[in-house]
């Protein structure tokens, strides 16, 4: 099993919920996280003065997936995610060692 972890632009998120959807995935966790990578945030005028935003907000989305369903969710976060400008933001992939379903207790990718 590998947990994925998207961090993507806000106006995004629908689009990638919906086509994760239609590709099968049945749950997903999402936060709403702040931070700054190359783009090392931006300025912004309100009421005259100007203010620097360092952290810029985004959207972290969390999928676990079986092994071999993780292309699909990275292709399909890959696609939709997409705009092309410095801040689309960054998938990271990792090994999951054992998920457990606390309703019934299911293990593994019964669990999922």
């Amino acid at each position: 099993m590998k947990k994925v972890e998207a961090i993507v632009r806000h106006f995004k998120l629908e689009d990638v919920k919906n086509a994760l959807t239609d590709h099968g995935v049945h749950g997903m966790t999402v936060s709403e996280v702040r931070g700054f990578g190359r783009q090392k945030g931006h300025t912004e005028i309100y009421r005259g003065t100007e203010y620097a935003i360092d952290f810029v907000p985004k959207v972290k989305i969390e999928v676990i997936c079986t092994d071999e369903n993780l292309q699909m969710v990275v292709d399909t976060i890959l696609q939709t995610a997409q705009t092309g400008q410095i801040g689309d933001g960054k998938i990271f992939v990792t090994n999951l060692e054992e998920s457990i379903r606390i309703r019934t207790g299911e293990r593994g990718e019964d669990a999922l």
